[in-house]
C-alpha cells in the first residue's frame, strides 16, 4: 500500500459499479484512490502514513517473534466476525503463543475482480476494529487484483512482529510428564459457526465463531507462571490435532479426561447432527497451555478471572509414552486414541 496521508489524487472519483476491478490492482489511479480511501483511511497510523514500501521501526529488548498467515474462510462473514477481523485476531494468536507481545501487523489482499467494493470497505473497518481493539497497528501491506473466477472475492495474508520478554521460553517441545493440560474454554465453536451459516442451518440457539485476540490473556497468565511450558492455539484440526502435534514434538504422551473437555451444549448437538467430533473443530479464540504441575491452580484462577477465560478447563495430563500417543478417558468407563485429523472435516475454516 504506497500511498501518502494527504491525497496525491483526487478522492471522491466515480468508481465503475461500485466492484473491485482490475485497475484497482494496475498500480495507477485508480489504485491510489482505492488504498487512499480505504486502507489508508481505516488503517490510519504514523508509521502507514510514511506510504513507503516498507515500515520502520525501533527494535525492543528481548527475542524478536514473527509469524504470517494466510486467510480463505468461506463465507466471508459469518456469525461472530469476518474474514478482516479473524486476519488480525490468527495472526496476532500465533504470535502470542510464543509467551510475546504483539506490536505490528502487515497485510497482503488479493481482491476478485467483480468484489463488490462496499463488502471490501466492511472487511477493513472490521480489520481496523479488531486491531485497534488489539492494540496493533498495521503499518505496510500489498493489494493485488485477480481477474474473475481466479480467485474467490477476497483472500488476506498478515504476518506479525511481537517481542518475547527477557526470561520468557515457551515452546512446543517443553511438555513434560506430569505436567497439566488447560484450555482457556469451550470447544469448536468457530467450525460450526463457520459450517452452520455455510450450510445456511438453523439451531435453537446462535452459535457464533470465538475469534478473539488472546495476547491480553497470556500475559496475565505470564504473571501468575513465568515458566509455563507449551502454548498453542487449536485452530485447524482442533484440540486433537494441536495435542498430537505437541506430543510429538515433546516425546511424550497425553491423557484426557472427556468429562472434564469444555463443549457448549449446542455445538456438541450441532456436531451430533453433523456427523463431526468437535475435538477435531476448528478454534479462533481460545488457547492450550500446558504447565508444571505447581502452576496448574494458579494460572486456573487467572485465566477465569479474564474474560476469555472464564471457562477455563483442566482437561489432562502430560504422560511418559515413547509411541507419543494421545489417550482419553471417555464418558463411558473406556479408553480411547485420539488420532491425529485424517483428511478435512471442514475446509475452509479460517
Amino acid at each position: 500500500m504506497t500511498a501518502k496521508k494527504q491525497n496525491r489524487f483526487p478522492v471522491g472519483l466515480p468508481i465503475r459499479k461500485g466492484i473491485v476491478d482490475m485497475t484497482h490492482g494496475s498500480g495507477g489511479r485508480a489504485m491510489a484512490q482505492l488504498i487512499e480511501e480505504l486502507f489508508f483511511k481505516h488503517f490510519d497510523n504514523e508509521m502507514l502514513n510514511q506510504a513507503n514500501d516498507q515500515a520502520s521501526f525501533n527494535v525492543t529488548t528481548g527475542r524478536m517473534v514473527m509469524s504470517t498467515d494466510g486467510h480463505v474462510i468461506s463465507p466471508l462473514f459469518f456469525p461472530g466476525g469476518d474474514i478482516g477481523s479473524l486476519s488480525v485476531h490468527g495472526t496476532i494468536n500465533d504470535v502470542a503463543m510464543s509467551g510475546a507481545k504483539p506490536l505490528y501487523l502487515a497485510a497482503g489482499f488479493i481482491l476478485e475482480e467483480g468484489f463488490p467494493l462496499a463488502d471490501l470497505e466492511k472487511i477493513v473497518i472490521s480489520m481496523a476494529a479488531a486491531a485497534k481493539d488489539a492494540g496493533v497497528a498495521i503499518i505496510t501491506g500489498d493489494t493485488k487484483v485477480v481477474e474473475k473466477g481466479s480467485g474467490d472475492g477476497v483472500f488476506i495474508t498478515t504476518t506479525g512482529i511481537g517481542t518475547v520478554a527477557e526470561g520468557i521460553h515457551i515452546s512446543g517441545d517443553l511438555a513434560q510428564p506430569g505436567d497439566a493440560i488447560l484450555v482457556s474454554g469451550t470447544l469448536g465453536d468457530h467450525g460450526v459457526a463457520i459450517m452452520s451459516s455455510r450450510e445456511n442451518l438453523q439451531f435453537e440457539t446462535t452459535i457464533e465463531s470465538d475469534s478473539a485476540a488472546l495476547h491480553t490473556l497470556i500475559a496475565d497468565m505470564l504473571v501468575a507462571a513465568p515458566a509455563i511450558h507449551c502454548l498453542r492455539d487449536p485452530t485447524r484440526g482442533g484440540l486433537a490435532t494441536a495435542l498430537n502435534e505437541l506430543a510429538q514434538q515433546s516425546a511424550v504422551g497425553m491423557r484426557l479426561d472427556e468429562d472434564s473437555i469444555p463443549i457448549n451444549p449446542a455445538v456438541n448437538a450441532a456436531c451430533e447432527l453433523l456427523g463431526l467430533d468437535p475435538l477435531y473443530v476448528a478454534n479462533e479464540g481460545k488457547l492450550i497451555c500446558i504447565c508444571a504441575p505447581g502452576d496448574t491452580n494458579s494460572l486456573l484462577a487467572v485465566m477465569r478471572q479474564h474474560p476469555l477465560g472464564r471457562q477455563a478447563a483442566i482437561i489432562g495430563e502430560v504422560t511418559e509414552d515413547q509411541h507419543g500417543f494421545v489417550q482419553m478417558d471417555t464418558s463411558f468407563g473406556g479408553s480411547r486414541i485420539v488420532d491425529w485429523l485424517a483428511g478435512e472435516q471442514l475446509p475452509r475454516i479460517c
